[in-house]
């Protein structure tokens, strides 16, 4: 029996992102392995190992994994190994050297390179070399946005493929009705006048919820009616909510935490928004647009692949808080452009449903298993 091995840094990675995948290969009577940091029950998986990965590449328990990872690979004879996250890729690759060289095909997604257009010259230097020289012993290099499937032709990856993402499940996204908004509002006690803005993300510094919060700040002076809804949990707590104490905007910035009803807010919301200084594929994004919202993002990587600017959301510059409170103000005021824009999303997101991407998946893994 044929076997494979997904590897990440951590098995939230693997359930968020890659149980569809993992279930395929278990249909095709395929054995799957997952190695990552953590004891999860993960479905669709005949053996899971646990791996003491740390995002950092400065941790010394690195050295154990990367042993670990050697053992592991070197005393299973895989078809393929697919890995993923930066430390989780790295560890992997270096490990799979050995096996490699006897055909077992190894594939690595990059969810977003730490060097990009914009970002710090130390990116440049630490990542960027690394990621050649490890290129070599990649034989699939996937990149999830056109920035970096342009940079990845610089690499030595001996196959490159764009892939959209991981796919979001229009059958869970679905687009939001005056019904369904009007019934969720009333569920969790808002006015069916206000206006809800809505952006699910860790909170910390690279998702830049501060330019969020001053945006809030312009607009409550203008309209009584404004709320933002913070999604999410992160390192950055303390400093957004002290941030919106500081302007007095604890009627307008509500930090819910982490939830499992994303659909449902999305759904009650009116505009969806970005602050991000980088992103991968954001899957925020696509499930805002499955659910008919229209945008308002920073420009950035990966919310330029997914938002066209003035057809389904407005692009505005990364530390921009007055051009991003004027396109909130522009959708606040006109019903037929958030309409029009969120029509444009339902049209645009369906290249990037979870159908579509399993299908482009298929057939990569299907030419190296075969």
């Amino acid at each position: 029996m044929k076997k494979i091995l997904f590897t990440a840094t951590v098995d939230s990675h693997i359930l968020t992102f890659h149980l569809p995948y993992l279930k395929w290969f278990k249909d095709q009577g395929i054995e799957v392995h997952v190695a990552s940091n953590g004891d999860a029950n993960i479905p669709f998986v005949d053996k899971k190992y646990n791996i003491p990965i740390e995002r950092s590449p400065f941790k010394k328990a690195n050295l154990k994994a990367l042993n670990r990872f050697k053992e592991i690979i070197n005393c299973n004879d895989y078809h393929m190994i697919h890995c993923h996250t930066p430390m989780g890729s790295v560890l992997t690759r270096l490990a799979a050297r050995k096996a490699q060289k006897n055909g077992t095909k190894v594939i690595y997604t990059a969810h977003g390179f730490h060097f990009y257009n914009g970002a710090p010259l130390l990116n440049w230097l630490m990542y960027y070399p690394v990621e050649r020289w490890l290129s070599k012993y990649t034989d699939c290099l996937i990149t999830i946005n056109n920035e970096d499937f342009q940079t990845s032709n610089r690499l030595h990856s001996k196959t490159l493929e764009l892939v959209n993402g991981i796919g979001v499940d229009l059958n869970k996204f679905v687009p939001q009705t005056v019904k369904s908004k009007y019934e969720l509002r009333q569920k969790y006690n808002f006015n069916e006048g206000d206006f809800i803005l809505i952006f699910v993300g860790e909170l910390n510094y690279n998702k830049h919820q501060d330019l969020l919060i001053n945006v809030m700040y312009l607009l409550s002076k203008k309209y009584s009616n404004i709320k933002l809804l913070l999604v999410g949990n992160g390192d950055y707590f303390g400093n957004y909510k002290e941030q919106v104490n500081k302007l007095h905007l604890q009627e307008f910035v509500l930090f819910l935490g982490y939830r499992n009803d994303i659909r449902d807010l999305l759904l009650l919301s009116d505009v969806s928004v970005s602050s991000s200084r980088r992103e991968g594929l954001p899957v925020n994004v696509m499930e805002a647009m499955a659910t008919g919202l229209p945008l308002v993002v920073t420009n950035c990587r990966g919310n330029r692949d997914l938002v066209m600017n003035e057809k389904n959301g407005f692009l505005i510059g990364i530390n921009d808080i007055d051009g991003f409170s004027i396109a909130i103000e522009k959708l606040y005021q006109s019903q037929t452009l958030r309409e029009t824009f969120g029509i444009n999303s339902l049209e645009h997101i369906h290249k990037y449903s979870l159908e579509t991407i399993k299908k482009k998946m298929q057939k990569i893994y299907t030419d190296f298993i075969d």
